[in-house]
């Protein structure tokens, strides 16, 4: 399968069989990064009322697509089922003291492709519970949150990493060249907790993955945005 970083939370993911997944869609407009091209057959989103992750409408759609509310899937207790994969979602909140707005709720996600786990943090700006570091035991790849506050600093990312042992930590929702919102990390601050010799460097947006080749102890991946 391949995987492609778009920018902010948003993630490309296209099966060996063409389903295509876009996760948390941004706003090219007010991100700076690019439209999304490509048609998705599945859109997820964390939460449908935050403009950073939930543009669903901005993202193209083949014939039968569906857009998925982790966090309505959160609520409802159940795994939802889509073009034959899998999501389950766990609530999580914004941080308590965010500095624009009320803390609100969104998911957060897990699903398989291709025989490869992947979990998705959503925009948790709190320590995780228990329960929310049970629920993402056993994913391959972790798609986290690399940006500090709002979202969690990089010390709990690598706390939830070691508890969790993914194959990859790859990380996003972190200031670069094309959006840069103030006081948040660059990918440098990632990098103190996972040193270079513990990385991979994709040098691109886009990688292909396969389940009997990841690493056999935690990585850090690090992407170009599209």
């Amino acid at each position: 399968m391949r995987l492609t970083w778009y920018g902010w939370a948003s993630f490309g993911l296209t099966s060996a069989s063409d389903v295509r997944i876009v996760t948390d869609p941004y706003d090219p407009a007010t991100s700076g990064f690019k439209p999304f091209s490509e048609p998705a057959d599945i859109v997820v989103m964390s939460s449908d009322d935050d403009d950073f992750h939930c543009n669903h409408q901005l993202v193209p759609k083949s014939p039968g697509a569906e857009v998925i509310n982790a966090l309505e899937v959160a609520r409802s207790g159940k795994a939802h089922l889509s073009h034959g994969i899998s999501f389950r979602a766990v609530e999580a909140m914004e941080h308590v003291n965010h500095h624009m707005h009320d803390p609100e709720q969104n998911g957060m996600y897990r699903f398989q492709v291709d025989g490869i786990g992947f979990g998705h943090m959503g925009d948790i700006g709190n320590p995780f519970t228990d329960q929310q570091i049970e629920f993402f035991r056993g994913v391959d790849v972790l798609l986290s949150l690399a940006g500090g506050f709002p979202v969690i600093e990089v010390g709990e990312v690598k706390r939830v990493a070691d508890a969790v042992q993914p194959k990859y930590v790859v990380p996003m929702h972190f200031r670069t060249l094309c959006y840069k919102p103030r006081d948040s990390n660059w990918i440098t601050e990632f990098l103190k907790y996972f040193p270079e010799e513990d990385v991979d460097f994709a040098f691109s947006s886009s990688i292909e993955l396969f389940a009997d080749s990841l690493p056999e102890k935690t990585r850090g991946l690090v992407l170009d945005h599209l």
